[in-house]
């Protein structure tokens, strides 16, 4: 028997039966642990998954068909907004937090006429939700900001994605290659100091 299901890999392992003449219940054990359950009630005994009565299955009037389903890490967000900072005030405030926190956190400085920056920041976003716990992501739209907080910042090209901790920055990577390269090197930036 196949079915469609949200995963793929979900495969039906185990059939158990539950008070025969009222309900049969359908187990899937597929994936680390995910569940499916697909329970059906009828009214006069015989089951939609019995093929002897098929019969009496046409002649149902009633029938309650549940489907309820659990896959474990879906509950974690698949991307993170970045949240903007307006001025050096802002940015004080952030990098006073995370010393709090002795947590790191990565800034993306990018203006809105900037196609790479704009093509950056969802990829960004998704790699926010990876480090959801252990790193906050921020973004300055240099355009909209006080160029007192660009030169804070030491920024010349964009987009510019700077790793902070203790107060001050620890590296930049600059995002004038491919979003990939950019990335990985995001990522081998993040696995230094994480």
């Amino acid at each position: 028997m196949s079915v469609l299901a949200a995963n793929p890999h979900v495969l039906y392992r185990e059939v158990q039966y539950h008070n025969k003449d009222q309900q049969q219940q359908l187990w899937s054990g597929g994936g680390v642990g995910s569940s499916l359950l697909l329970s059906q009630r009828t009214s006069f005994g015989c089951s939609w998954f019995d093929g002897r009565n098929k019969d009496l299955c046409k002649k149902n009037s009633k029938r309650d068909l549940k489907v309820a389903a659990s896959w474990p890490g879906m509950t974690r967000p698949t991307s993170v907004e970045m949240e903007p900072i307006d001025d050096s005030h802002h940015l004080d405030k952030i990098l006073l937090q995370a010393h709090e926190l002795s947590q790191p956190i990565i800034i993306d400085w990018m203006a809105s006429w900037c196609r790479k920056c704009i093509y950056l920041k969802p990829k960004l976003e998704k790699l926010a939700a990876e480090y959801d716990t252990k790193i906050k992501f921020y973004c300055v739209d240099v355009n909209k900001v006080p160029q007192a907080l660009v030169k804070r910042g030491n920024i010349s090209k964009m987009p510019t994605i700077q790793l902070w901790k203790e107060g001050e920055m620890k590296a930049e990577v600059i995002g004038g290659h491919k979003a990939w390269l950019v990335m990985e090197e995001v990522r081998e930036m993040i696995q230094k100091f994480v």
